[in-house]
C-alpha cells in the first residue's frame, strides 16, 4: 500500500474525507475527496466552552482515526450525529462500509483496539443529550454494531470530551474532559463494556490531546496551561505526574504525537500558528526544545491543529484549520522539522475542516 495522508472536511453539507498520496520524499498528491454519509458543523463549534473562531470546530484529537493494521479509516460526523467507517484499499483509496448513530450528539473523537471501537459524545444541552461515550464492535467488512449496555456517563453529565484513548493492551480507556480538567479513566470489561470513570484531575487546565508511548507513559496536552504533560498510570487507573505543565510558550497548545523511536514529542500550537518539539527521556520526563511556524515565511500563517507522524518516522504532517490545507515537514535526527510542502486540495481557503490521519 502506498503511504497516504487522510484528513477530514466537516463540512454541513456533506462531510468528507480527503485523501493524499505521499511519495518517498513525503510530498502529498491530492487524490480525491469521498463522502462519509453525514454531515459535519463546518466552523460551528460543538461548545460554548470554546472560542468561536471556527479553526478548531470539534476541540478533538481523534476525530478521524485509522485502525492499528491501517485496514479501516473511521470518521466523525458530529452534524449528524454518526460515525463513518471506510475500508482502505490496496491503492489506499477509503472505501465507505458502513454509517451508524454513535449513541449520542455530537461525536468528536473515535479510538481503536482490536474489533472493539469507542466514541466520544459532547452532547447537546439544549436537547437534553449529556455527554457520553459509546462501544461498537468492527467486524471484517468494517460494519459497526453497537455493544449493548456500553454507553457510559463521563464524570459529569455536562463534561466535554476532547479526546478517548484506548491504552496499549486495550484494558482501560482514558476521556480528556476539556471543562472540568478531569482525565477519566475507565476500565474496560470483557463484555466490551466499561466500568468507570476513576477520576484523576489534570496537572495542567483544560486537557485535550492525548498519547500513549510504548513504556505505557501517557502524555496530554493542556490548552489552556498552553503545555504538555506527562504520566505513569497504575493498574487501578491512578495517574502519577512524571513531568508536569511543561510549557510552550505558545498559545492554544492542542493535539501531540511522537516520533516513531519516541525520543521527540510534538504539539500543536494552534493560536501561535507553530509546532512545539519536545524531548522524551526513557522515563517519560519532558524537555521543551523549540517552536517552528506552521507554514513557511511567505505564506499565509496557518493555525496547525490536527497532526500525524508517517509510518516511517521520517515525515511530519499538521492540518491547518483557518486553510484547510495540510504542512510537510522532514524530520531531523535532532527532532528538527524541514518545511517541504503546504498541501491544498482545492483553491479556497476555508474554515472548520477537522481530522488527520497518516498512513
Amino acid at each position: 500500500m502506498p503511504g497516504m495522508v487522510y484528513m477530514m472536511t466537516n463540512m454541513e453539507v456533506t462531510n468528507q474525507v480527503v485523501a493524499f498520496y505521499r511519495d518517498m520524499n513525503g510530498i502529498l498528491t491530492f487524490v480525491g475527496s469521498y463522502p462519509t454519509h453525514g454531515i459535519g458543523t463546518g466552523a460551528r463549534e460543538v461548545s460554548a466552552a470554546t472560542t468561536n473562531d471556527g479553526i478548531d470546530p470539534l476541540a478533538s484529537q481523534g476525530s478521524l482515526t485509522l485502525s492499528p493494521d491501517g485496514r479501516f479509516l473511521f470518521a466523525v460526523n458530529a452534524g449528524s450525529n454518526s460515525i463513518s467507517s471506510f475500508i482502505i484499499t490496496n491503492n489506499g483509496i477509503p472505501v465507505l462500509a458502513d454509517v451508524k448513530p454513535s449513541g449520542g450528539a455530537q461525536p468528536n473523537s473515535i479510538t481503536v483496539f482490536g474489533n472493539m471501537l469507542y466514541v466520544s459524545n459532547v452532547g447537546n444541552t439544549a436537547n437534553n443529550f449529556n455527554s457520553n461515550i459509546t462501544g461498537f464492535r468492527v467486524d471484517n467488512n468494517g460494519h459497526l454494531s453497537p455493544i449493548p449496555g456500553s454507553t457510559h456517563s463521563l464524570s459529569t453529565i455536562n463534561a466535554q470530551p476532547s479526546q478517548i484513548l484506548f491504552n496499549l493492551d486495550g484494558s482501560k480507556i482514558v476521556v480528556s474532559e476539556l471543562t472540568t480538567d478531569h482525565l477519566s479513566v475507565f476500565h474496560v470489561n470483557q463484555d466490551g463494556t466499561v466500568t468507570g470513570p476513576i477520576i484523576n484531575e489534570s496537572k495542567g487546565v483544560h486537557p485535550f490531546g492525548s498519547l500513549f508511548l510504548s513504556s505505557g507513559v501517557l502524555l496530554v496536552t493542556e490548552e489552556g496551561s498552553n503545555a504538555l504533560s506527562s504520566y505513569s498510570m497504575s493498574r487501578d487507573g491512578q495517574l502519577h505526574v512524571i513531568s508536569g505543565s511543561v510549557t510552550t510558550g505558545q498559545k492554544a497548545t492542542c493535539w501531540v504525537v511522537t516520533t516513531r523511536n519516541e525520543q521527540f514529542a510534538y504539539t500543536s500550537n494552534t493560536l501561535g500558528g507553530t509546532i512545539a518539539t519536545f524531548r522524551l527521556d526513557s522515563n517519560g520526563a519532558l524537555t521543551f526544545v523549540r517552536n517552528i511556524a506552521s507554514t513557511p515565511a511567505g505564506k499565509t500563517t496557518g493555525r496547525p491543529i490536527d497532526i500525524g507522524v508517517s509510518k516511517d518516522g521520517r515525515y511530519f504532517y499538521a492540518l491547518n484549520g483557518n486553510q484547510g490545507t495540510v504542512s510537510v515537514f522532514n524530520i531531523m535526527d535532532d527532532g528538527m522539522l524541514v518545511h517541504l510542502q503546504v498541501a491544498a486540495w482545492t483553491n479556497i481557503p476555508y474554515f472548520g475542516s477537522q481530522g488527520l490521519a497518516v498512513l
